[in-house]
C-alpha cells in the first residue's frame, strides 16, 4: 500500500539501495544508520565559508558550501552542489542528495532527503524522508514523537497500520509543498504533486495530487474607539 517508488522516484538519490526488500517506505528509516556505518567514506569536497562545526563521519561532495555557523554531526552523507546555511544544525544519521538547500534555523537528524529538495527557514526534520524538489515552507515541523511516547501508527481509510516505530515524523512525496508553520504529525504520509495549505495541522495520508487545508475562520473588523 505504501511502496516506496509510489511516493518517491528512487532514481532521484544516489541512496537507493537503502529501499531494498522494504514493504512499507517507512521502513527505510531503521536502515539509514547501518547504510552509513558500512557506506559513508568521511571527506570534505565542498567549500567551507569561515569556520562551520564539523564532527564525526561526514562526507560532504563537491560544490556544496557549508556556511559559516552550520554544525554537522555526523556521520553524515551530504551531496555535491548543496547549500548548508549559517544555522542548519545536522545532527546524526542524515543522508542528503544533491543540489539540497538546508537552512537557517532548521534541525535535522535520522532523515533521508532526496536530490533538490529545499528546508531553508525554521524546520524540524526528524525521522523523515523528503522525496525530489520537496519543499517545506517557513516554520513547518514534522513531528516524530507522539505526546504519549507510543509506537507511531499510519492513519488511513481503511483503518491503522501500526508502525513498530516510537520515532518517525512523515514521508513527503516527490514535488510535495508543504505551506508556512503547518505541523505534520507523527506518521503522516503526503504523496506526490501535493500542496498543505500554511497553519494546517495534518495527521493521516494525503493522496497524491491532493490539497489539505483547514477551512478558514472569519476574520472580523471592528471599528477601534477614538482616544481622547
Amino acid at each position: 500500500m505504501f511502496a516506496s517508488d509510489t511516493l518517491l522516484d528512487l532514481d532521484r538519490t544516489e541512496h537507493s539501495v537503502i529501499f531494498e526488500n522494504v514493504t512499507h517506505v517507512w521502513e527505510a528509516l531503521a536502515k539509514i544508520s547501518t547504510y552509513l556505518q558500512f557506506r559513508l567514506k568521511p571527506g570534505i569536497h565542498g567549500k567551507l565559508i569561515g569556520k562551520p562545526f564539523i564532527s564525526g563521519a561526514v562526507y560532504i561532495g563537491a560544490g556544496t558550501i557549508i556556511e559559516q555557523g552550520a554544525m554537522i554531526k555526523g556521520p553524515a552523507w551530504i551531496g555535491e552542489n548543496c547549500e548548508i546555511r549559517n544555522g542548519a544544525y545536522i545532527r546524526e544519521n542524515v543522508v542528503v542528495g544533491n543540489g539540497v538547500v538546508l537552512g537557517n534555523s532548521c534541525e535535522f537528524k535520522n532523515c533521508l532527503i532526496f536530490d533538490e529538495a529545499q528546508i531553508p527557514h525554521f524546520n524540524y526534520v526528524g525521522d523523515s524522508i523528503l522525496g525530489h524538489k520537496a519543499h517545506l515552507g517557513a516554520g513547518a515541523i514534522l513531528s516524530n514523537v507522539r505526546l504519549d511516547h507510543q509506537p507511531v501508527a499510519v492513519k488511513t481509510a481503511e483503518g491503522i497500520i501500526p508502525t513498530g516505530l516510537r520515532k518517525f515524523g512523515a514521508i513527503v512525496g516527490d514535488r510535495a509543498e508543504i505551506g508556512c508553520n503547518s505541523v505534520l504529525s507523527p506518521g503522516s504520509i503526503i504523496g506526490r504533486d501535493t500542496i498543505i495549505y500554511p497553519n494546517t495541522s495534518w495527521r493521516g495520508v494525503l493522496p497524491s495530487n491532493s490539497i489539505g487545508r483547514v477551512e478558514p475562520q472569519t476574520l472580523k473588523i471592528l471599528p477601534r474607539q477614538a482616544r481622547d
